[in-house]
């Protein structure tokens, strides 16, 4: 469970923090703890944006981080421009061994200036956001954010069948791994992209067609498990298998399965067409494979 109390004392901290340091010139938070009503535990990171002068010396010289704890392990991205803008900056992940773990991005002046000048918020901001410091009243003007970024949005006919056909493009490269006894090969396929790449995606339309297209399902699929029903929920549980060949060939044609249940409803939905020839076609091919084992 989340403690209010607490995190507004790890709030005040950093407040107080970005207060005394004189190259902190705004701090943002973002992200889960910005958005209200989001679901929130003690594990729940702190997404903070500082606006720097010149984000080098943050990069060279991290001896500040200790000011939050001893670190326990630390991520950095190498400097690089903003996709939008083209201007640079740096994120880093840093966990602390207290369990505090902070995710810091340094922009630059001009970077938050630009951001506070675009009339559309990038969607980082646009989810959420809380303006903790700003020193100088640079974020002034900067648009309030609408909570509508990261919401799925309905695919078109086109992106919905080409799903479907790369989702079944995989189906007989895991059936091959598995006739070879290549687990490695045959689990990355199986559970990353077949699962996270294309029945995930389904998952969320699902949810978004029961919810009006209001629910942000979280990142890697975080809030699934709040907003399927229980029943859909068990069906993706027991598409996981461990490491036997056997039991990884009977995953797989359960994920088949619920991808097929899960495509045609939202295809009802949506007035679309499901492939059931190409379905039909692959699930046949793959049938035949494992006969051959």
């Amino acid at each position: 469970m989340n403690d209010p109390d607490q995190t507004n004392a790890v709030i005040h901290r950093l407040i107080q923090w970005a207060e005394a340091q004189d190259a902190v010139r705004a701090m943002l938070l973002t992200s889960t703890r910005a958005i209200p009503n989001a679901p929130l535990d003690s594990f729940s990171d702190y997404d903070l944006i500082l606006i720097v002068p010149d984000i080098q010396p943050f990069f060279h010289d991290r001896r500040c981080l200790a000011d939050f704890g001893p670190v326990l392990v630390g991520y950095w991205d190498p400097i690089h421009p903003d996709p939008i803008y083209g201007i640079e900056y740096f994120a880093s992940v840093i966990q602390y061994e207290s369990g505090l773990k902070i995710d810091f991005t340094l922009w630059p002046l001009e970077l938050g200036r630009r951001v506070v000048e675009d009339p559309v918020l990038p969607a980082e901001l646009d989810a959420g956001y809380r303006i903790l410091v700003d020193k100088d009243n640079r974020l002034v003007g900067l648009p309030a954010p609408t909570y509508r970024a990261y919401i799925p949005t309905p695919p078109t006919a086109e992106t919905f069948q080409r799903l479907i056909e790369e989702f079944f493009s995989d189906a007989p490269y895991v059936a091959k791994c598995l006739w070879r006894d290549e687990l490695l090969p045959a689990k990355w396929c199986l559970d990353y992209d077949m699962k996270h790449v294309y029945l995930r995606p389904l998952l969320e339309w699902q949810v978004e067609i029961a919810h009006h297209w209001s629910v942000k399902p979280g990142a890697l699929g975080k809030g699934l498990k709040r907003h399927l029903p229980a029943t859909r929920w068990a069906q993706l549980e027991n598409s996981y298998a461990g490491a036997g060949i056997a039991e990884n060939w009977d995953a797989l044609f359960k994920t088949i399965d619920l991808f097929r249940q899960v495509a045609i409803e939202v295809a009802d939905h949506l007035g679309y067409t499901y492939p059931h020839d190409l379905d039909q076609r692959v699930t046949t091919y793959v049938q035949k494979m494992q006969q051959m084992t």
